[in-house]
């Protein structure tokens, strides 16, 4: 158990869709502690097994004083209220933009030890549980910005240090965010 290296922008294990987990075990247990230390230590507010190079439905929060894991999650939308708020992820270093994410949610799965969990979130929880189980299929929360904002963010991907995908192609990016380019 230990901080992993985070997988960046450009890496199609963030583009694709994580697997169902199948075995509750020792092996799944690491997995969570792997992501909650590496979550901590690169102070994130949640972290996606997607984010350290595995694809499985797996993640870990600590934020808005809630902390846990769920495996397999799903989430339901609660009321209609929307907020834009500013938003980021280890896997795009430096970069934040508003984002509009339901004000509050339900998310279900399980725990490490096969359990069923729930977990009814509000304002920065739901923010964080709806980001961290649209990287367990493969969605980034540039895939949600405006048209125009996106090609921003897009163009300043480019321009870091981090980034060595100069030549991503289209069909690396999700199909709503492939379009614009």
């Amino acid at each position: 158990m230990s901080v992993q290296p985070i997988t960046f922008f450009g890496d199609p294990v963030l583009r694709t869709r994580a697997r169902e987990v199948v075995d509750f075990d020792k092996a799944l247990r690491a997995l969570v502690q792997d992501l909650w230390d590496t979550m901590e230590q690169q102070g994130g507010a949640g972290i996606a097994a997607p984010q350290i190079g595995v694809g499985r439905r797996v993640f870990a929060y600590h934020c808005a004083g809630h902390a846990g894991h769920l495996v397999n999650p799903t989430v339901r939308l609660l009321g209609h209220d929307l907020d834009e708020e500013p938003e980021g992820c280890l896997s795009i270093p430096g970069m934040s933009r508003p984002c509009r994410r339901a004000n509050r949610v339900l998310a279900t799965g399980w725990n490490v030890h096969g359990e069923a969990v729930q977990v009814q979130g509000e304002g920065l929880l739901a923010r964080c549980l709806q980001h961290e189980i649209d990287h367990l299929d493969g969605v980034l929360y540039i895939d949600r910005l405006s048209p125009d904002t996106a090609a921003r963010v897009m163009r300043d991907i480019r321009q870091t240090a981090w980034f060595d995908g100069d030549d991503v192609s289209t069909e690396e990016l999700s199909p709503a965010l492939a379009r614009r380019y």
